[in-house]
């Protein structure tokens, strides 16, 4: 067992996921729901999330290949995906309308855009994807990558369960300048996404 490369797998899925970087987008969504609410989004997004990306990691490269579809053309696609999400949280338009019924806000709003295309982010996808590669991983190799996922998520939980008194003492004024920062991250996150599969696709020097 290598351990440096499981800190490094360690440390790639931590960027990716970014659970630091799913706060600010955590309370922009939520900030219609009640407490108890957020805390049943929160606990609802990270298990849909560690779904997806199992289903990626142990599924990924067949379906891929199933599909005649290239990592390149995924990640593009991902790239689009986040870009569209981004957009609406810099025009202030994200699941957070006050007269649509709480129960509905509260599933939709675990499922997109916390747990895809926030936590289970396309490059979230994609890590699942390489770092489980039937080719050059054995089972032993994938299951570690499977716990460490585990690992950056319960951190995720955790960090959006802190999410109460960070709204309190930023307010809704505070939540709404941070969601269209972090879109603007968002943005500029996607659009490399976007560059960097088509540089690969056309042979181009590394964005």
């Amino acid at each position: 067992m290598n351990w440096s490369e499981h800190i490094q797998e360690f440390v790639t899925l931590w960027v990716v996921v970014d659970p630091l970087g799913t706060l600010p987008v955590f309370l922009a969504v939520t900030a219609a729901l009640s407490a108890p609410d957020r805390r049943k989004a929160a606990l609802l997004s990270v298990m849909i999330s560690f779904g997806v990306l199992v289903f990626f990691a142990m599924a990924g490269h067949w379906l891929l290949q199933a599909m005649d579809v290239s990592i390149e053309s995924f990640q593009i696609a991902g790239g689009i995906v986040l870009f569209l999400f981004a957009l609406t949280m810099i025009h202030g338009s994200s699941h957070t309308g006050a007269n649509a019924p709480a129960e509905t806000n509260l599933v939709d709003i675990a499922i997109y855009p916390l747990a895809i295309p926030s936590i289970a982010s396309p490059g979230a996808m994609l890590a699942a994807v390489v770092l489980t590669d039937d080719s050059r991983f054995d089972f032993q190799d994938r299951v570690i990558t499977l716990v460490i996922f585990a690992l950056v998520l319960l951190v995720t939980l955790a960090i959006m369960l802190t999410a109460a008194p960070v709204a309190r003492l930023i307010g809704r004024g505070g939540a709404s300048v941070i969601s269209r920062v972090m879109g603007m991250i968002l943005a500029a996150l996607a659009v490399d996404l976007i560059l960097s599969a088509a540089a690969r696709w056309l042979h181009l020097p590394a964005i």
